[in-house]
């Protein structure tokens, strides 16, 4: 094993201070080779040292413009910064010198999400569930995105698949229970997707005040 996977190994093991002592030694080893900057960066990111950790990322895009790998951690660091135009310019960047994952994609739609941009957001978000169709997070925000850009009926579809695999999945419920009362669905229907995700989560704030409101509808009409 290389010293680079010897590395995120020690970092994924909670082994932070071995990490960077063998990042660093990758790096003095290798100092035209952008991947170790990329992974010292990263560790330093982990640890809360953000001006530190852009330098190093700077330097390897210095070494290698097109490092997607560089792009896409660069990404991160301004994600995580709520800088969200410049991580998705980041972003861009790592998508268009070849990193196509689903990680990646469900960034960028995050940083259109996060920017009310939902409408850009949705060929990301479709195109993380392609990469992953297991992966329920950026099932349950296409789904999202779709209903707030008015497309209730493929919303509907998605939300029903995140509660068919995570049937636990409080937030789904609700939302599943908003697009369905958007596109007239019965009062009774909406109730019951509404009471399981408050019997998920009791005290689940939206779904409580949107169950008060349509019982109140129902009773005011009858």
């Amino acid at each position: 094993m290389d010293k680079n996977k010897q590395a995120i190994e020690l970092l994924q093991n909670g082994k932070i201070e071995k990490a960077v002592q063998m990042f660093t030694e990758v790096i003095e080893e290798n100092p035209k080779d952008p991947v170790g900057y990329v992974n010292f960066a990263n560790v330093l990111i982990s640890i809360g040292e953000k001006a530190r950790a852009e330098s190093f990322l700077k330097r390897a895009i210095e070494l290698d413009d097109q490092a997607a790998a560089a792009y896409y951690s660069y990404g991160n660091y301004y994600f995580n910064q709520e800088r969200y135009d410049q991580a998705a310019g980041m972003f861009e960047k790592a998508l268009a010198n070849g990193l196509d994952t689903n990680d990646l994609h469900y960034m960028l739609g995050m940083c259109f999400i996060s920017l009310g941009k939902f409408a850009l957001s949705l060929p990301y978000l479709q195109r993380s569930v392609e990469l992953n169709e297991e992966d329920i997070e950026a099932r349950f925000q296409y789904g999202l995105a779709l209903a707030q850009s008015e497309s209730y009926k493929e919303a509907i579809e998605q939300l029903q698949k995140v509660i068919e695999t995570d049937p636990q999945h409080a937030d789904a419920y609700y939302n599943l229970a908003i697009a369905n009362a958007v596109t007239g669905t019965e009062p009774h229907d909406i109730l019951s997707l509404l009471d399981q995700a408050i019997a998920i989560q009791p005290d689940h704030i939206l779904a409580l005040n949107a169950r008060k409101a349509v019982v109140e509808l129902v009773e005011s009409k009858n």
